[in-house]
């Protein structure tokens, strides 16, 4: 590990959200809606992504964290949302071209699809699970969100 201070063009701010799959998205609901308690507010559904996604959240303003409620919409497709459950995890970040940009040039491996719009609306991109020989660095296993982070969420979490 590096002894040397790193200067980033970006922040990590806080959690935006989890995501978490199963074959069945009704039983996903009794857990997380009407036994813990979450609150829906919304459904995004996506041939290209193979998902319909319940989104659920906790807390409020910037302190919302969304949790999305993840089936596929056909099982034995790529990409596998239920597999492993927990699907992602979601990052608020102030700058994401910056963030993209640096990591990139520093050996990060992201997933296709660059930078682009996500179910809530926000600008997302993923870092791939796996690094490869051009990209050494992953998520060790776990795909992270990236998310553009909006202005009050920038002002409440710096």
């Amino acid at each position: 590990m590096s002894e040397k201070p790193v200067t980033r063009p970006f922040r990590i701010l806080g959690i935006q959200q989890i995501a978490v799959g199963g074959p069945d998205k009704d039983r996903l609901r009794t857990l997380w809606v009407d036994t813990l308690g979450l609150e829906l507010d919304g459904n995004y559904r996506s041939e290209k992504e193979n998902v319909d996604e319940d989104i659920a959240f906790l807390g409020s303003g910037p302190h919302r964290v969304e949790v999305d409620l993840m089936q596929p919409l056909d099982a034995d497709a790529r990409p596998r949302v239920h597999m492993p459950p927990l699907n992602h995890v979601g990052l608020w970040v102030d700058d994401l071209p910056a963030a993209v940009q640096w990591l990139e040039e520093h050996g990060m491996r992201f997933a296709p699809g660059g930078i682009r719009k996500g179910a809530s609306g926000y600008d997302i991109c993923f870092i791939h699970p796996k690094g490869n020989e051009e990209f050494p660095i992953g998520g060790e296993g776990v795909l992270i969100e990236l998310v553009q982070a909006p202005a009050d969420v920038i002002e409440a979490l710096s």
